[in-house]
C-alpha cells in the first residue's frame, strides 16, 4: 500500500489497484482503478504504477476538459478537409508509402492552404492527426450497429434479453481490467479477466458456464 495504491499479482501478473478519485467521478463510472502492469517482478511493478497512475490521470483530466470528444470531433473534421482537397484521409505512415507523384501531390495541396487553421488543414492532407482509439465500451456502441440483422423480428423483451448478456460482459471487463483502447488489450488483460471469473464461481458457486458466456460474448464483441 502507497498512498491508496495497491499493487496484487493475479497469475503471472502484477496490477495496480486504486480508488479513483472523487473528482474523476463524472467522466469514470468504477470505484477503483485496475491496470495490469505487464511484469511478474514486484519491484519493476512499483516502479512502473506511478507512471501507470499519472497516464490514468491525466486521461480523466482530458475528459473532464472534453478533450475526448474534441479528439473525434478534430479527426472528423480531418477526414472532410482532405476530402475537400480531393483526397482520401490516410495516416501518416500510408502517405509517407504513397507513389512519388502522389505524395507530392498531397505536399503541394498542403503548402497551398491559407487562413487561421492552416497548419490543421496541412496536418489533415498530410495524414498527421491521429485517429481516435476505440474503447471497450466504444466497441459495444459500434457492435449494436453491426449486428442490427441479429434482432430483426425480435420482441422488445427479446431485444432486451440479448442485449442484456452483452452489456454485462463489457461491463465486467471494465470493472476488472479498465475501459482500455481495444489494440492494446493483451493476453495478461484477459488472463486477468479469466481469473476474476474463476474466483467469482468459487466464491459465489456458479457453473463455469456463466464464465464461458460472458468471455464469448466479450470476445464477440471485440472481434
Amino acid at each position: 500500500m502507497n498512498n491508496g495504491m495497491t499493487i496484487i499479482r493475479r497469475g503471472k501478473s502484477y496490477y495496480l489497484r486504486r480508488r479513483v478519485p472523487k473528482r474523476y467521478a463524472p467522466v469514470e463510472d468504477r470505484t477503483f482503478f485496475h491496470r495490469s502492469l505487464h511484469t511478474d517482478s514486484e519491484a519493476i511493478a512499483r516502479e512502473k504504477a506511478a507512471m501507470v497512475w499519472t497516464q490514468a490521470i491525466e486521461g480523466w483530466e482530458d475528459r473532464l476538459a472534453g478533450n475526448d470528444a474534441s479528439a473525434a470531433e478534430r479527426f472528423e473534421a480531418a477526414r472532410n478537409i482532405a476530402k475537400r482537397h480531393g483526397f482520401r484521409f490516410l495516416p501518416i505512415d500510408k502517405v509517407a508509402s504513397l507513389p512519388r507523384d502522389k505524395f507530392f501531390d498531397r505536399v503541394e495541396a498542403a503548402g497551398s492552404v491559407t487562413g487561421d487553421k492552416k497548419a490543421f488543414e496541412a496536418a489533415a492532407i498530410l495524414g498527421a492527426v491521429e485517429q481516435p482509439k476505440i474503447t471497450v465500451s466504444a466497441a459495444l456502441d459500434f457492435f449494436w450497429g453491426m449486428s442490427k440483422d441479429r434482432i430483426i423480428g425480435k420482441s422488445d423483451d427479446q431485444r432486451r434479453r440479448w442485449r442484456n448478456p452483452r452489456i454485462k460482459a463489457v461491463r465486467n471487463f471494465v470493472n476488472v481490467v479498465g475501459d482500455l483502447p481495444i489494440d492494446e488489450i493483451t493476453g495478461d488483460d484477459m488472463l486477468a479477466f479469466t481469473d476474476w471469473w474463476t474466483e467469482k464461481i468459487e466464491r459465489e458457486g456458479l457453473t463455469p458456464n456463466s464464465a464461458n458466456k460472458d468471455l464469448t460474448h466479450f470476445c464477440n464483441i471485440i472481434k
